[in-house]
């Protein structure tokens, strides 16, 4: 028997017999305690600039409808797999600014699936490893690159020599250089260039700026800090 026939048939002992309005009601409440504090943590945790509250209070739904879902479905295997393949149609439509934030939603849905199936003192542990570990790795910073780099866009004119011209202002400002894309624009009047680069310790933006502006001829350089580090 597989793990999925085992959640749904099993389920802890819930069965459509035993799942009385009662029962239903106690694994709401337990799942809606525990997806709050799965919110709590992601706000708690987040370090973005797009923070959504409909993102979070949608977090919550998820957990608890996923809980009613598998009571539902708990002990009819055509049901589940019919309510599932018509869930698979659903999409997901909000843009997820974070990857972390696609885990989330799979967090809720996990809690939710195992209170569903009655099993509330794995759904307690499970939030609480899982949720300490996010709260750990966020506060230590974990697994953070050595040094932010850049992505660096630029336009100079089509007669200049760029690599010539960017290999000195490279040497002084920069430890890592990588050529992303090369293209035309204007006609083919100026040349667009795109650079990953990591900034030597204490390197300062605005000279650098300053001096590639200088050898572009004042054509527009955009410098955007990514936060990860260069390959390779």
């Amino acid at each position: 028997m597989t793990f999925l026939d085992e959640l749904l048939n099993s389920g802890g002992g819930v069965t459509p017999e035993n799942a009385q309005p009662l029962q239903v009601a106690l694994a709401m409440a337990v799942s809606l305690a525990l997806n709050l504090l799965i919110a709590t943590i992601y706000r708690k945790t987040y370090k973005g600039t797009r923070y959504s509250q409909d993102y979070v209070q949608t977090l919550i739904i998820i957990g608890v409808v996923t809980t009613i879902l598998i009571r539902v479905v708990s002990g009819n295997g055509a049901v589940a797999f019919g309510m599932f393949a018509a869930f698979s149609v659903i999409r997901f439509r909000r843009t997820l600014g974070q990857s972390r934030d696609l885990a989330f939603v799979f967090f809720a849905m996990a809690i939710g699936m195992v209170v569903g199936a009655g099993l509330y003192p794995m759904a307690f542990i499970i939030t609480a490893i899982v949720g300490s570990a996010i709260y750990l790795l966020t506060k230590t910073d974990a697994f953070a690159p050595r040094r932010a780099s850049h992505m660096m866009t630029l336009r100079m004119t089509s007669d200049m020599d760029f690599e010539e011209l960017l290999k000195p202002v490279f040497d002084e400002f920069t430890d890592r250089v990588q050529l992303v894309s090369v293209s035309s624009a204007q006609a083919g009047m100026m040349t667009e260039l795109r650079y990953g680069m990591q900034l030597k310790l204490g390197a300062s933006t605005p000279k650098l700026l300053e001096a590639l502006h200088h050898v572009c001829g004042n054509n527009r350089v955009v410098l955007t800090p990514t936060g990860n580090e260069l390959d390779g």
